[in-house]
């Protein structure tokens, strides 16, 4: 029979859940493909060129999770609202169904304040600079589901060319 653990040791048993896990997606948009769907998808390229970057970082500990979003080579000036959706990208934009929530709402798609807020909803909002380079971050008390969030989408945001605000420019797949 093995020695128990002493007692100065115990504490180090639960180190694990008091380090922080961090994912980090580094990639290049590109067009959605029936074949094999790319990490990253542009399905408007005058807003985010295909070959444009998007560098995704999800921090998780004790019950709190933060994600960053960084992009470069998209259109300059612009606002892209972002947000964290339940299903993966695909070769079209609503495959990556609605706004992932900590609570969700049952009545879809979400408008009720009660549950479409940023509280319950990772929100982010990446501004670009005069060459096309933003980052947005974002933190929640709360982490997500297993294999509840599956991605982020970029809407088209302001201003809005021939795109409406609602519309989904782009899609980031995500291990959350």
């Amino acid at each position: 029979m093995p020695a128990p653990l002493p007692a100065a040791l115990v504490p180090l048993a639960l180190l694990p859940s008091l380090v922080p896990s961090t994912t980090v997606i580094e990639t290049t948009f590109d067009r959605a493909s029936g074949f094999v769907p790319p990490t990253a998808v542009s399905y408007a390229p005058d807003l985010v060129p295909y070959g444009s970057k998007v560098r995704v970082s999800v921090t998780r500990r004790a019950g709190q999770t933060s994600v960053e979003v960084r992009m470069s080579g998209v259109a300059a000036g612009h606002e892209f609202p972002a947000h964290v959706h339940t299903g993966r990208c695909g070769t079209d934009a609503a495959t990556s169904g609605p706004h992932y929530q900590n609570v969700a709402d049952p009545v879809q798609p979400s408008i009720d304040p009660a549950y479409a807020n940023d509280r319950n909803e990772m929100r982010l909002t990446v501004r670009t600079d005069k060459e096309g380079r933003g980052t947005a971050s974002a933190a929640v008390d709360w982490s997500f589901r297993e294999g509840g969030a599956r991605s982020i989408v970029l809407h088209a945001g302001r201003p809005a060319g021939a795109h409406g605000t609602a519309d989904r420019v782009a899609c980031v797949n995500v291990k959350f």
